[in-house]
């Protein structure tokens, strides 16, 4: 899977899961902010990710995660070390 079909996966599954508007998911936004995330919206969140790219998220790998361009930086990484595995 490419960087770019990863990123298309999961700007989908977030318009679809968050009711966000597309137009608001750049690369320099906050995912929180944007999003409007609380802490059950987080589990919904890690629940999504591991469900469409099966691997296990925990809870401190949202620490360094702030834009949208983190997030696609860490799906990426944990996606691409998956698959040499």
């Amino acid at each position: 899977m490419t960087n770019e079909e990863i990123i298309a996966k999961i700007n989908g599954f977030l318009v679809e899961e968050f009711e966000t508007d597309a137009a608001k998911i750049i690369p320099d936004a906050n995912l929180k902010d944007t999003l409007e995330l609380d802490s059950l919206d987080y589990i919904d969140l890690v629940v999504v990710i591991e469900s469409n790219f099966s691997f296990k998220v925990k809870p401190e790998d949202f620490v360094g995660i702030a834009t949208f361009q983190d997030f696609y930086n860490y799906v990426i990484d944990r996606v691409n070390s998956k698959e040499l595995v």
